[in-house]
C-alpha cells in the first residue's frame, strides 16, 4: 500500500486514470486497507490532491462496495474504520479541511444507511460526547456528522423500523442538541455577553455555521413526527415577538452580509431560509401546533417585512426569497389562514408587493440568458419543489399567484392580476424596443395565473375557467413566435416558444401542427435558448398522449422529419470539443423523439443519419461527460436500427459495418459509462441479424465471459441481453466451444451469489434451460441447482425465493424436448432423496399463486404439467403435496384474464411510451436501459393456446395411468374440481 499516494493522483489524470483505478481496486482487497486509506485523508503532511482524491475514493467504496456480497469487503474492516470516522470528522474540523470533511460526512452518511443502529450502536454516544461548550470547530464537526445521518429521514417513507431508529437518536441527542441550540441563539443574538466565544468576527461566523446546522439538524428531527420534546418547546422557538425563529427572521448583523456582487447566500440568509422551510414544514404537518399561537401571521408579517417590494433583488437571496414565497403559498393552501389571505386588499398587495417584482426579469437573468444559456434553460425548467434551490423568484412568484387561484380567490386573483397583465401590454404596445421586458413580465403571469395543474411530462393538465389561453395566445403570443429573426428580442422569443411548450395540451392537434413548422424554423436560430427551447418544444409535442395512444404518427411528421433530424444534427456538429458537443441533451432528446416517431420515415435518409451519429458518439467519447446526451444517443441509434430494418430487413448489416468499429474501440478502451449500452446494441444487432451468426459476433464471446468484465454492475443486464442472444441464436456451437459451461460458471459465481444481481442469473440460466439440449446440459444441472440451494440457505430473500420457485415452474413449463418436470426433479433427488418434495412444499406451492400477472399463464402451465406428467408427484412422499399443489393451481385459475398472450397491436407501443422527463439517467452502479433495444417478450407457453383445455387433456391422461387415484387425489383437494 505505500505506493497508494501515487495511485490516487495518477487516478486524477485523464491519461492515466484507467490504470491507476485498476491498480486502486486491487489494492482495496488488502486487509487494513479501508482504515489506510483514512489515514491518509487525515495526515496533513500529505498532498492536498490525495487527501481528497483518497476521500472520494473512500466515499466511493462505502457507495458500491460497503454490503457487496460477490467480494465482500471483511467484516473486521468495516467495524474498523466504523469506529475511527466520528474522530477522523473532529480531526478534519479546520476550515481548510472542508471539501476533505464533506466527503468523509458522506461516507458516514452511506454507512450508517446500512448499518446504523445494528453494527454501528455507539455512533450516536460518540457524537454527543464530542459537543464542546466551547470549540465550535469542533461542533461544527459534529453538526454536519449528525446532519449527514438524519437528513436521510427526509426522503424516507414511515416505517416501524424507521421509527425505531430516530427515537433512539432522540433518546441520546436531543437534550444535548436543544442545549447547543439555545446556547448557540443567545451567542448570536447577544454577542457581547461571551466575546470570547463571539469575537473575532470569524468566531462570529463559525457560530453562524453552526446555526445553520442546527436549524438543518431540526428540520431533520421533525420530518417524519413532531418529538415530545420540541412539542413541549414549542413557544420557544415560535411565540410570535419572542420566539428564536421570529427573532432570526429580522437578524440581520453587518459582519455576516457578505459581498454584495457575491451570489452566495450569506450566513444569516441561510438561517433565515431554513427556518422558513421548518415553517413551511409545521404547515403541512403540525398545523394544529402552529395555531395555538398567531405563529404564522407573525411569521407572514416577518416575510412581508423581509421581502416585500422588492427589498432583497441580489442573486445572494435567491434562496431565500423563494423560499418565503413558498411559504406564504403553503400557508394560503393549508386553508386555515383564510382571514388572512381573503381579503381583495390583501391579494392586491400580495400581487404588487410580491408577485410582480419577482416575476420580473433582472439584470442578472438577462446576462444569464446571453451568458450561461444552458443554467438559464435548467433553472427556467426546474419546477419549484419544497427544500430545493432549483425554484427561482419567477416560479416561485407564480406559485403564489396559483396558490390564491387555487384556494377559492380565483375571481378576485383573476381580476387584479389581469390589470397588471393588460398594463405590461400596454407599455410594450407604446414603445416595443424599450420596453419589451413588461410584455416578458405579462407572458409570465398570464401562465401562472392560467395554470392550476401540470406535471413535467405533460405541461399543464387544468387551466383557470376564467383565462382563455388560445385567445391569448392569438392575440399576444403567436406574433412573437412567427416574427422573424431579430424582429423581436430573442426572450419574447422563447416567452411565445415556452408558451406553446407550457399549454401543449390545451391546443388541438391541427393547431399544434400548424406551429410545429415554426418551431422548426426556431432550429435555425443563432440564439442558443431560442433553438433549444424550439428543440425541447418539439420533443415535448410529438410526446403528447391522448388516451393511452400517442397524438403524433410518422405520417404526421412525415414530410419534414428528415429536415428536422438535419438541422438538430447540425446544431451539435457545430459545437466543437467533446464538452461542448454532449453538453445539449435537448437537442439529441429531441433527435431521438423524432427518431421513434417519424420511424420508417427516415429509411432514404437513414445511413447519412447513422453516419453522423456514429461521428458525434466518436467525439464525445474521448470524455463522456454528459450521462442524458449518452443515453439519448445510444437510444437514437438503436431506435432507428429498430425501425428501419424492421421495414428492410436487409440494411441491418450497414448497422453492423457502421457500429463494429466504433463499438470495439470503446470496449477496447473500457469507456465504462458506454459499454453497458453497447452490450444491448450489439444484442439487438444479433437478434435482427437473419442465418447464421457471423464471426465478428462469435469473436466477442470469449471476451464476455471473462470475469473482469462482469465486475461493473452497471453492465451486467446488457451483458445478460447479449449472452440471451448468442444463447438463442448459436447454443450449438457454445456447446461444442464449451462456451456453455462459461455462461454457467459467470451465473454460479457472479450472478446468483449476489443479492443485486441474482434476478439476472435466473434470466440467463432461464435462457440456457430454453435453448441447450437438455442432454447437453444434463452433467452441469446438479451443481447449479446446489449453488441455488446453496444461497437459498445463506441469504433467502423473498426475491430469491420467487425467482426460484419460477426458474422451477418455467424449467417445467417449456416445450423443449427431452426436458419435463422429472427432468429436474431427477436432479433435485440425486442431491439429496425425498429433497423434491420439501421444495415443493415449502417454496414452490406457496409461490405459485403469488406469481405477478404477466407470469400466470407460465405458472399454470408449469403446475399443470407437474401434476399431471411427473412420475415423482405420483409417488410417495410427493403425491401427498398432490392435492395442495391442485389447490395452488385453482388459484392461478382464478383470474383467467392473464392467460391471453399479451401481443399489443403495435409491439412498438412500449418504446414510444418510454420517456425520460421522471426518470434520470446516469453513471450509476443501476442499469441505463434501452428501450429501443428492447424486443417483444416471447411468450415461453405459446404452444399453449387454452390452459383449462390443456388441464382437461392433461388430467384425463394422468387418469388413464392411474385411474382411480387422480379422482380421489382431485376430490381431496381443498379447491375441489377446477375443469
Amino acid at each position: 500500500m505505500a505506493d497508494l499516494p501515487t495511485l490516487l493522483l495518477a487516478s486524477l489524470n485523464p491519461d492515466t486514470r484507467k490504470q491507476a483505478e485498476q491498480n486502486l481496486n486491487a489494492v482495496s482487497t488488502q486487509p487494513g486497507f479501508l482504515s489506510h486509506l483514512l489515514r491518509l485523508v487525515l495526515d496533513p503532511a500529505q498532498d492536498r490532491a490525495v487527501r481528497l482524491s483518497g476521500s472520494v475514493y473512500l466515499k466511493n467504496i462505502t457507495k458500491l462496495r460497503w454490503d457487496e456480497d460477490v467480494q465482500p469487503l471483511p467484516e473486521q474492516d468495516k467495524a474498523a474504520l466504523r469506529s475511527q470516522l466520528v474522530p477522523a470528522m473532529l480531526t478534519l474540523s479546520d476550515p481548510s479541511d472542508k471539501s476533505v470533511r464533506a466527503q468523509v460526512a458522506e461516507s458516514v452518511s452511506l454507512i450508517a444507511e446500512l448499518d446504523f443502529p445494528e453494527k454501528w450502536g455507539d455512533l450516536i454516544d460518540q457524537l454527543v460526547s464530542s459537543l464542546s461548550a466551547t470549540d465550535y470547530n469542533i461542533n461544527l464537526g459534529v453538526l454536519q456528522t449528525a446532519h449527514s445521518i438524519f437528513r436521510q429521514w427526509r426522503a424516507h417513507v414511515r416505517s416501524d423500523e424507521l421509527y425505531s431508529e430516530i427515537n433512539l437518536v432522540l433518546s441520546k441527542f436531543m437534550d444535548p442538541f436543544l442545549q447547543l441550540f439555545r446556547q448557540t441563539t443567545s451567542l448570536l443574538l447577544n454577542p457581547t455577553q461571551s466575546p470570547e466565544l463571539t469575537t473575532p468576527a470569524a468566531n462570529y461566523a463559525l457560530l453562524a455555521q453552526s446555526m445553520v446546522l442546527l436549524i438543518d439538524i431540526f428540520y431533520d428531527l421533525t420530518c417524519q413526527d413532531l418529538p415530545p420534546a420540541i412539542e413541549d418547546t414549542h413557544e420557544e422557538f415560535f411565540a410570535p415577538g419572542s420566539g428564536w425563529f421570529q427573532k432570526f427572521l429580522s437578524w440581520d448583523p453587518e459582519s455576516l452580509r457578505g459581498d454584495p456582487d457575491d451570489n452566495t447566500p450569506s450566513l444569516s440568509s441561510q438561517i433565515k431560509t431554513g427556518i422558513l422551510e421548518i415553517s413551511e414544514l409545521f404547515i403541512k404537518l403540525y398545523p394544529e401546533q402552529l395555531q395555538k399561537t398567531p405563529a404564522v401571521e407573525s411569521l407572514v408579517q416577518g416575510v412581508w417585512s423581509l421581502v416585500g417590494s422588492n427589498r432583497l433583488p441580489n442573486v445572494a437571496d435567491d434562496s431565500l426569497v423563494s423560499q418565503s414565497l413558498r411559504f406564504l403559498s403553503t400557508a394560503i393552501r393549508s386553508g386555515y389562514y383564510k382571514p388572512l389571505f381573503s381579503s381583495r386588499d390583501t391579494i392586491s398587495s400580495l400581487v404588487q408587493g410580491v408577485v410582480v417584482p419577482n416575476v420580473t426579469l433582472r439584470e442578472h437573468d438577462i446576462e444569464q440568458f446571453e451568458d450561461d444559456p444552458l443554467e438559464f434553460i435548467r433553472l427556467d425548467l426546474a419546477l419549484s419543489t419544497t427544500g430545493t434551490d432549483l425554484a427561482t423568484r419567477r416560479q416561485a412568484a407564480a406559485d403564489v399567484l396559483q396558490a390564491l387561484v387555487g384556494s377559492g380567490y380565483e375571481a378576485e386573483t383573476t381580476e387584479i392580476v389581469g390589470a397588471w397583465i393588460n398594463t405590461g401590454l400596454t407599455e410594450y404596445a407604446a414603445n416595443k424596443e424599450e420596453n419589451w421586458k413588461a410584455k416578458d413580465s405579462a407572458v409570465y403571469l398570464l401562465t401562472a395565473l392560467a395554470t392550476r395543474g401540470s406535471t413535467s411530462q405533460h405541461g399543464v393538465t387544468s387551466t383557470n375557467a376564467l383565462v382563455d389561453v388560445v385567445k391569448f395566445f392569438s392575440d399576444n403570443v403567436y406574433e412573437d413566435l412567427k416574427a422573424a429573426p431579430g424582429a423581436v428580442h430573442p426572450i419574447l422569443q422563447v416567452d411565445a416558444i415556452r408558451f406553446l411548450y407550457t399549454f401543449r395540451n390545451q391546443l388541438t392537434k391541427d393547431q399544434l401542427l400548424s406551429v410545429l413548422p415554426l418551431l422548426v424554423h426556431h432550429l435555425d436560430s443563432s440564439n442558443y435558448v431560442t433553438y433549444t427551447y424550439a428543440a425541447i418544444t418539439i420533443d415535448r409535442v410529438l410526446f403528447i398522449k391522448q388516451g393511452n395512444q400517442l397524438l403524433f404518427a410518422q405520417a404526421d411528421i412525415h414530410d419534414f422529419a428528415p429536415a428536422l433530424v438535419d438541422a438538430l444534427l447540425k446544431k451539435i456538429e457545430s459545437a466543437g470539443s467533446a464538452e461542448k458537443v454532449a453538453e445539449n441533451d435537448h437537442l439529441m432528446k429531441c433527435i431521438m423523439r423524432v427518431i421513434v416517431t417519424a420511424r420508417q420515415t427516415l429509411t432514404p435518409v437513414y445511413e447519412n443519419t447513422l453516419a453522423r451519429l456514429v461521428a458525434i458518439l466518436g467525439v464525445i467519447s474521448k470524455n463522456p461527460s454528459n450521462p442524458n446526451f449518452d443515453q439519448y444517443i445510444f437510444e437514437s441509434i438503436s431506435g432507428l436500427m429498430r425501425f428501419v430494418v424492421a421495414g428492410t430487413p436487409a440494411t441491418i448489416v450497414t448497422f453492423e459495418q457502421a457500429l463494429f468499429t466504433p463499438f470495439t474501440i470503446i470496449i477496447q478502451a473500457d469507456i465504462d459509462q458506454y459499454i453497458p449500452y453497447v452490450f444491448q446494441v450489439l444484442a439487438q444487432m444479433l437478434e435482427l441479424h437473419p442465418g447464421a451468426v457471423p464471426a465478428e459476433y462469435r469473436s466477442l464471446l470469449p471476451f464476455l465471459l471473462t470475469p473482469a468484465i462482469w465486475q461493473q454492475k452497471g453492465s451486467i443486464p446488457g451483458l445478460v441481453k447479449l449472452l440471451k442472444a448468442f444463447l438463442s441464436r448459436d447454443a450449438a456451437q457454445m456447446v461444442a466451444g464449451g462456451q456453455v459451461a462459461s455462461v454457467l460458471a459467470v451465473v454460479q459465481q457472479r450472478l446468483i451469489p449476489s443479492k443485486l444481481n441474482d434476478a439476472w442469473g435466473f434470466e440467463l440460466l432461464q435462457s440456457v434451460i430454453q435453448n441447450v439440449k437438455p442432454s447437453d446440459l444434463q452433467q452441469y444441472m446438479k451443481p447449479v441447482i446446489l449453488t441455488l440451494l446453496t444461497r437459498m440457505q445463506s441469504s433467502k430473500t423473498d426475491k430469491f425465493v420467487y425467482h426460484f420457485a419460477r426458474f422451477l415452474l418455467f424449467t417445467m413449463a417449456i416445450n423443449v424436448e427431452g426436458l419435463g418436470p422429472d427432468y429436474i426433479i431427477a436432479v433435485i433427488e440425486q442431491i439429496q432423496p425425498q429433497l423434491w418434495s420439501q421444495i415443493l412444499t415449502n417454496f414452490v406451492i406457496p409461490q405459485a399463486p403469488k406469481v405477478p400477472h404477466k407470469d400466470r399463464k407460465l405458472a399454470v402451465v408449469g403446475m399443470t404439467r407437474l401434476l399431471c406428467e411427473s412420475r415423482f408427484m405420483m409417488q410417495q412422499p410427493s403425491v401427498q403435496a398432490w392435492p395442495v399443489a391442485y389447490t395452488a393451481l385453482g388459484k392461478l385459475f382464478s383470474e383467467p384474464q392473464y392467460f391471453k398472450n399479451n401481443t399489443e397491436d403495435d409491439p412498438h407501443a412500449g418504446l414510444t411510451a418510454i420517456d425520460y422527463e421522471e426518470q434520470t439517467a446516469g453513471y450509476q452502479a443501476a442499469y441505463s436501459r434501452l428501450a429501443a433495444s428492447e424486443s417483444t417478450e416471447i411468450d415461453p407457453v405459446a404452444f399453449v393456446q387454452n390452459p383449462q383445455q390443456y388441464l382437461k387433456q392433461g388430467l384425463e391422461a394422468l387418469s388413464k395411468t392411474y385411474g382411480q387415484q387422480v379422482q380421489m387425489l382431485i376430490s381431496s383437494a381443498e379447491s375441489g374440481p377446477i375443469v
